[in-house]
């Protein structure tokens, strides 16, 4: 396999889009776009290079766990030097604050608490009971780096944003703990519960927008389609919890994140928040790539 495979399978390529969607998500919520557009794009770039970061420092730290349970991994397998994993993680890192420099202090400050909030998930939380809430976090402050495209934060409804996609997030992830093996179906119906909660959280967004921004009157209906897309595969691996069942409903879970951006917005944006579904394209021509995979 050559090299570019090697590092595209390190940073989780397929699952990128989804984190450029949390940008996307908060630039529309803080009404940043066209004013703030370069803003935008140097926010995008600081996301993806965070988001790739945090994938390498987390094959890094799960290499031993990897040699016997996923012994085929870049790492496990020798494609790539542990010494490697750390340069792009770190190199990534670097980027992404940068990238987040020029947009404004708020943006710098995000972009460094996500670096902690990586760093803190991977290296000690991840195997704890925090594990799960603190990659919630990462995602909250991934979509408040977007809003913070407009300069600020946007008060309570930026921070309300967040933490349904953080919330969510927390979710899968806590579905997803024992994927590598028979999961508790218990766990797996906590899970799936979180994430129910994260879906109702999202109900009232119109009613809180500001004068004169109008939601999509087709938000409820979009909101009801993605919890049954996300539903189905979660009661299959709740009633069967094998390995193949439970990867396979992350795997939806992930994509959909995109969905639940796009529905979000347009919520507080109106129908130009359906265009995040736009970030679906590559994200499912990545996940058809036999080569690749999610998680």
């Amino acid at each position: 396999m050559s090299d570019y495979r090697a590092y595209a399978q390190l940073v989780r390529l397929p699952n990128l889009p989804s984190a450029l969607a949390d940008i996307c998500l908060g630039a529309l919520a803080a009404n940043a776009l066209p004013s703030h557009g370069l803003s935008f794009l140097c926010l995008l770039a600081a996301s993806a290079c965070l988001y790739s970061a945090g994938m390498a420092w987390n094959d890094y730290f799960d290499r031993e766990q990897d040699r016997r349970e996923r012994p085929d991994r870049p790492l496990p397998s020798g494609r790539i030097a542990e010494r490697q994993a750390v340069r792009v993680a770190i190199g990534l890192s670097v980027a992404g604050v940068l990238f987040a420099l020029p947009v404004g202090k708020t943006s710098l400050w995000i972009a460094l608490g996500l670096v902690g909030a990586i760093l803190a998930y991977d290296g000690w939380l991840k195997r704890t009971w925090m594990g799960p809430l603190a990659m919630g976090s990462c995602r909250v402050l991934n979509v408040l780096l977007g809003v913070s495209a407009c300069g600020s934060l946007l008060g309570a409804r930026g921070v309300y944003l967040g933490l349904i996609v953080g919330i969510y997030i927390a979710g899968v992830t806590w579905f997803a703990r024992a994927e590598a093996k028979a999961s508790n179906p218990a766990a797996l119906r906590g899970a799936a519960a979180v994430m129910l909660a994260s879906l109702m959280l999202a109900l009232p967004l119109p009613v809180f927008l500001p004068e004169g921004q109008t939601s999509s009157l087709l938000f409820p209906y979009l909101l009801v389609g993605l919890a049954f897309l996300v539903g189905a595969p979660m009661l299959r691996a709740i009633a069967e919890p094998t390995p193949s069942r439970v990867q396979g409903a992350v795997k939806r879970a992930l994509m959909a994140l995109i969905l639940l951006d796009s529905v979000l917005a347009s919520a507080v944006a109106g129908s130009a928040g359906l265009l995040i579904l736009l970030l679906l394209l590559p994200s499912v021509y990545l996940n058809r790539q036999r080569w690749m995979y999610a998680t």
